[in-house]
């Protein structure tokens, strides 16, 4: 059986094919910036050239899909659907335009599918933490094996904290500041116990290519790497020191629509790993599509089994 998945996040959106008959095998996938959430903290809408991009991208992914020939697609949606006023709208032009029924999901279930992708792909000893940062969302996930005993999802993410932190380019120091503060008080409710910390998201992947000297991506070179206390703040200090357009300029690895949102993502991982006392973290490519995908997987051989 061939399965593609479709992520339709607050920043990005992401599309990713798998056959999951004899195990599982990526055969292809694709991410596109489109900053769905942009403009909805201040005004509780999705803005209407967002919404457009958005189906654009969908109806290209819905190409591929055919391409590939897929069995079953699953599109899900996460914080931007879960809180503007106007999903509901967004919803059913998807559905009108391109026949795709979006599943918005819980962040419950988001921190569910991200931890369960890491434990499948790393397979991480011990008790591990996922850090799940999206564009409007952070989803925090902590347990052992397959099972997470502990699901937090915090309600921003980077599109949200740059507009609402960082008016100036580049940043203040007090901006730095302000945004540093915010996110300690968050995260010292949230601390708990791990023994591996893991990073997913656009911008801990983007650090370890930084890091690591990969490009063009390639999430192979990405996917399981680590990434220091030390690197994470190297990088923190150094672009944040830097204007949009001198980040893009002299790092090809930053996507030219991260360059702006870049700052936030990276204090987010900062600062847990500082609050969480790891002086490093491990990097997943993998994230809440491939948890998606897994998912299917898992049921699928519980119900070949079971049929033995």
């Amino acid at each position: 059986m061939r399965i593609a998945v479709i992520d339709i996040g607050s920043y990005s959106c992401r599309l990713s094919i798998a056959d999951i008959e004899n195990g599982l095998t990526h055969i292809y996938q694709e991410g596109n910036i489109t900053s769905l959430s942009s403009g909805l903290k201040d005004s509780g809408f999705l803005q209407k050239d967002r919404m457009e991009e958005t189906l654009r991208v969908l109806e290209e992914y819905l190409k591929r899909v055919r391409e590939f020939k897929a069995d079953a697609v699953v599109a899900v949606g996460t914080q931007a659907l879960r809180k503007a006023k106007n999903a509901q709208d967004f919803l059913g032009m998807v559905k009108e335009r391109t026949g795709l029924d979006i599943r918005v999901i819980t962040p419950q279930e988001e921190g569910r599918y991200s931890f369960l992708a890491v434990a499948y792909s790393l397979k991480p000893e011990g008790r591990f933490c996922i850090v799940d940062q999206g564009g409007g969302s952070t989803e925090y996930a902590c347990g052992r094996g397959f099972n997470p005993d502990r699901i937090v999802s915090l309600p921003f993410g980077i599109v949200n904290l740059t507009e609402e932190f960082l008016h100036n380019d580049p940043p203040l120091v007090y901006e730095l500041e302000s945004l540093k503060n915010f996110l300690d008080e968050e995260m010292l409710r949230i601390k708990d116990e791990c023994d591996i910390l893991v990073g997913l998201g656009g911008t801990i992947t983007t650090l370890a290519a930084l890091e690591y000297g990969v490009f063009p991506y390639d999430p192979s070179a990405v996917h399981g790497r680590t990434l220091s206390l030390d690197s994470v703040m190297f990088w923190l200090e150094t672009l944040s020191s830097m204007k949009e357009e001198q980040r893009i300029k002299s790092f090809p690895q930053i996507e030219p629509k991260r360059a702006k949102v870049i700052i936030p993502g990276i204090l987010i991982f900062y600062r847990t790993m500082v609050i969480f006392g790891k002086k490093e973290i491990l990097v997943s490519d993998w994230g809440l599509k491939e948890g998606i995908i897994v998912s299917e997987y898992l049921k699928r051989k519980k119900e070949e089994k079971g049929g033995e």
